[in-house]
């Protein structure tokens, strides 16, 4: 049985790290420096860096935090936020990521998934995808969850994992920061439609919350969590002793 990954998220908004409620009022944190590196010391499987204003702001990621954050750890880094180019990619590779999440810029130019994948391998390239429920509908957005696409997210996955996307990142907004659990029921239809690791995001408000996870999809491969891991509202030894005690595989 694959073990399952612990990953805690740094959005990153002005050098700061910040967290909100449903992709919106958002508060500063810490220094992502510091929290990169106490998380690869207290047992995170990986960690996941999002500039998420690059998009937005129509702007290319900032790269010297980046290259400090990566100098500070020793577990797996994903880096996304205003990756419109292969030439992106590239640049954010040699900063010291080790995988490169797309998400608006996949929307603006789909192709960009099957050239990045080509050049770099589809273990490179993650899909970050923003999720809400639209008219019963899941709908994709783009722009840091500002704006609704009008695409079919499920649809959308697939159709970039057929192309070249080797993990998916399912960020629900509907219950990002509200902490009462993860999306089950958008997570288990993502699960469902894919064959290719997925992470699901958004909505974990206790260690609890990721048992639920782990037992309700067992072939979910990771938590993603940003407030209760920067709060230490949940400590990941403990979370991870818990999960053991669940007889879920854990690092």
């Amino acid at each position: 049985m694959i073990t399952k990954r612990i990953i805690p998220c740094l959005d990153v908004k002005n050098g700061r790290v910040v967290k909100g409620t449903n992709f919106k009022n958002l508060n500063d944190v810490s220094s992502p420096v510091e929290l990169a590196k106490y998380y690869s010391e207290c047992g995170a499987d990986e960690l996941v860096f999002y500039d998420i204003t690059a998009s937005y702001e129509g702007r290319q990621l900032f790269t010297d935090i980046l290259k400090e954050v990566a100098s500070q750890i020793f577990i797996p880094l994903t880096v996304g936020g205003g990756i419109n180019t292969v030439e992106d990619f590239d640049r954010v590779l040699k900063c010291g990521a080790d995988k490169v999440s797309v998400n608006s810029g996949a929307i603006k130019n789909p192709d960009l998934i099957s050239q990045a994948a080509r050049l770099y391998g589809n273990q490179c390239v993650v899909l970050s995808a923003d999720i809400k429920r639209v008219d019963g509908q899941f709908r994709l957005f783009a722009k840091g969850g500002r704006e609704d696409t009008g695409i079919e997210a499920i649809g959308w996955i697939k159709k970039c994992v057929e192309m070249g996307a080797g993990e998916v990142v399912v960020n629900s907004i509907d219950t990002d920061g509200v902490k009462k659990g993860f999306d089950i029921e958008m997570l288990k239809a993502v699960r469902k439609a894919v064959n290719v690791p997925v992470i699901a995001s958004g909505g974990a408000g206790s260690a609890e919350d990721f048992v639920t996870l782990f037992k309700e999809i067992p072939d979910m491969d990771a938590g993603l969590a940003a407030s209760i891991f920067h709060f230490s509202e949940v400590l990941i030894p403990d979370l991870k002793k818990l999960m053991k005690e669940n007889d879920i595989n854990v690092r």
